[in-house]
């Protein structure tokens, strides 16, 4: 591993993390027009956003930051594959790693592996579903559109908010940081699809000022030092393929697990690779 991504870990375990995301939100709520509207063009700048996609092109138009960085897109913008079974993308971004689940272990970068069972919140009946499963692992960068979407129709069983750190979630870091993943704060949400069971996680990194889902609204801030956990019994949110589902108040991660003997990925896919919401990712088998 290059020295320099050994300092910069280095570096993010000394930060004052989530001191530093709450003055983030601060400032990509804040509606002072100079400040706002010298951010935002200067991220579609430097990350050439296309603002045409947006239904509101206008920079200088939004509220603040955060109400840019996740603006709605227009209608058509992101082709939604409609093949029979199709599992598609939850999100624009980069893949960074996708694959098998080997009995509990994701990959999260060459050489490093996490555990399901400590990503999904440290209950064993819960990991138990996805033992063997499929998954597959988004990188959302500033230029990407930033609300996130369902990759099949599930009903939704619980919502899990698990405390953490809030390390960068980059590539360099990926490969610096032990099970960053199962380290960083994240909400994980667990759907029964009519394949089996699926798992949407949002993970949360540094200057991530906010977590919402669109039945919930802001599930972090406030953070918390304990695990949350919100069940569905009755009357559960039943989100449609490729509705939205939540989004990152600045960019982040999503995990999407599926269990054994459910799904497979196409196999041309690799890690690096650019994608897009709505394109598909896989193929669920019929039950």
């Amino acid at each position: 591993m290059a020295l320099s991504k050994k300092i910069n870990a280095s570096i993010q375990t000394l930060l004052p993390h989530h001191l530093l995301s709450r003055l983030m939100q601060l400032f990509t709520e804040s509606t002072f027009e100079p400040w706002k509207n010298f951010a935002i063009k200067l991220i579609i700048k430097h990350y050439q956003v296309n603002m045409n996609e947006a239904i509101n092109s206008d920079p200088t138009s939004y509220s603040h930051f955060n109400a840019f960085f996740t603006r709605t897109l227009k209608p058509g913008t992101r082709p939604i594959c409609r093949e029979s079974h199709a599992i598609i993308s939850p999100a624009d971004g980069a893949i960074s790693q996708i694959g098998t689940i080997d009995n509990d272990q994701i990959i999260q970068a060459k050489g490093k592996n996490f555990s399901a069972k400590t990503l999904l919140g440290g209950d064993p009946a819960t990991a138990d579903i996805f033992k063997n499963g499929q998954f597959v692992t988004i990188y959302l960068s500033p230029k990407d559109y930033h609300r996130l979407h369902m990759p099949a129709t599930g009903t939704l069983k619980e919502m899990i908010h698990i405390p953490g750190r809030l390390f960068s979630v980059n590539t360099a870091t990926t490969e610096a940081v032990p099970d960053l993943f199962a380290r960083n704060e994240r909400v994980v949400t667990i759907y029964e699809t009519e394949s089996g069971p699926m798992a949407l996680i949002l993970v949360g990194a540094i200057f991530v000022s906010s977590i919402e889902t669109v039945w919930h609204g802001v599930v972090t801030p406030p953070s918390s030092k304990t695990i949350r956990r919100w069940h569905y019994p009755d009357n559960p949110p039943i989100l449609k393929f490729a509705d939205e589902m939540g989004r990152f108040n600045m960019g982040s991660t999503i995990i999407v697990l599926f269990g054994q003997d459910q799904m497979n990925w196409l196999t041309e896919l690799k890690a690096g690779e650019n994608i897009q919401l709505g394109q598909q990712l896989g193929v669920a088998y019929e039950q």
